[in-house]
């Protein structure tokens, strides 16, 4: 219900917006702009389609999705078959039985909301849709009630909406085609600001559904992967833009495939038919794929038309009003456009990352800002519209509101942050 709400509001505001400015300010052509839209502008990232192309932008995402959900589905399901899964759920059950204690010890959703972590972890966007697709469909067979979200569902995907990823590759990609001094000098802070968020999407979560997080095992698991992350940060600190981008792929990308082959040799050892399981899993990735698109295509249009409606800019103004008036420090206001639209849109919020990094400049305060707003959030709405929609789950409860509030932390960490280490 509550996401309803919000998308009915999405939708009525960004048609009332869009009704004012044509009839009191004369902006004649708004109407035309938010249905059909017009050509990509680089000056403003915050107009790029009308609702008609959203609808094949949304579709188009989803065909994509089908070959990578079939890929990774179908390996998935060689694994269940051999044991691995469920050799990774016993892993990790010390840790998750207390995180999430509906799920019954050894379980194979604890294995797949890992793989989905780890992907997320090294930045493997790919990976990590299957995995949480898989994680949510899992923890779907454990829920009474299948339109309603579970703790356990709401547990696991604010803590994947958090977005912790070890390598802004992307980010640091963006900053170096823009000539930056130091492309990583953004590395600390974005890997600092995403463990903020999630601990705050874990804490907030916690807190709702009467977890006690100060357990020793808890404390212990969560300071174990701090110290680790701290290591491996502290190494990859010492390392070039090139030799950080080289790094990150041969990391990823031979994980994925050192994955694969673990997953194939423990198969044949357990003498699985291992084309017949990838077979089965890969039409379920194809099936889950198709699904999802009337939730995609609906949550897309509600965004389209706040972006090209104007409201998004209405928004920001306010911001920079309020500030102004309050004669504070207003340097971060140009940089806060970035995580005010990434919950609603990644693309508008790469696109508006850019924009400020070439209108500011790249190493200004408000384009290194930006950068850090940028890896310290993730697409809230987006998230929810695929996940609970590949399940069919319509109450989402209070997940809307845990992530953005985790969110909201986020962009206040990733402030402090900035003016911490670009002053």
């Amino acid at each position: 219900m509550a996401l309803s709400r919000i998308w009915s509001a999405f939708i009525i505001v960004a048609i009332v917006v869009a009704g004012i400015k044509c009839f009191f300010f004369g902006q004649s052509d708004i109407f035309n702009w938010m249905v059909v839209g017009k050509a990509d502008d680089a000056a403003n990232p915050l107009k790029m389609d009308g609702v008609i192309e959203t609808c094949w932008t949304a579709v188009n995402i989803c065909l994509k999705l089908i070959g990578i959900m079939a890929l990774f589905m179908g390996f998935m399901s060689i694994a269940e078959r051999a044991g691995g899964i469920r050799l990774l759920s016993r892993i990790i059950s010390p840790f998750f039985s207390r995180l999430f204690p509906e799920i019954p010890k050894g379980h194979p959703a604890t294995g797949h909301m890992v793989m989905n972590f780890s992907a997320n972890l090294l930045g493997l966007d790919n990976a990590a849709t299957p995995f949480g697709l898989k994680a949510m469909e899992s923890l779907q067979e454990l829920n009474k009630d299948k339109e309603t979200a579970s703790n356990a569902q709401i547990m696991f995907l604010c803590l994947h909406a958090s977005g912790l990823t070890l390598i802004p590759v992307s980010i640091i990609a963006v900053r170096a085609s823009l000539n930056a001094a130091n492309p990583t000098d953004i590395f600390i802070p974005c890997m600092i600001g995403t463990f903020i968020t999630t601990m705050a999407a874990m804490l907030i979560v916690s807190y709702k559904q009467k977890i006690r997080v100060f357990q020793p095992v808890i404390m212990a698991w969560v300071l174990g992967i701090s110290a680790a992350i701290m290591m491996l940060v502290l190494y990859l600190n010492t390392l070039s833009a090139d030799g950080l981008q080289s790094f990150s792929g041969i990391l990823s990308n031979g994980l994925i495939l050192l994955i694969f082959l673990l997953i194939i040799l423990g198969a044949v050892y357990k003498k699985i038919n291992v084309f017949e399981a990838f077979v089965e899993g890969a039409r379920g990735g194809f099936e889950t794929s198709v699904k999802i698109i009337p939730y995609l295509v609906g949550m897309l249009i509600a965004i389209s038309l706040l972006r090209t409606s104007g409201t998004f800019e209405l928004i920001i103004s306010g911001f920079k009003y309020v500030f102004t008036a309050l004669g504070t420090d207003t340097r971060f206001i140009d940089g806060i456009p970035t995580a005010l639209i990434k919950p609603l849109s990644g693309s508008g919020a790469r696109g508006m990352m850019i924009n400020t990094m070439t209108t500011h400049g790249v190493d200004s305060f408000a384009g290194r800002l930006s950068a850090t707003l940028q890896g310290s959030t993730d697409t809230t709405f987006y998230i929810i519209a695929v996940y609970y929609g590949a399940i069919s789950v319509r109450n989402t409860r209070y997940s809307v509101g845990a992530m953005l509030l985790a969110d909201l932390v986020g962009i206040i960490a990733g402030i402090f942050l900035a003016y911490f280490f670009f002053g």
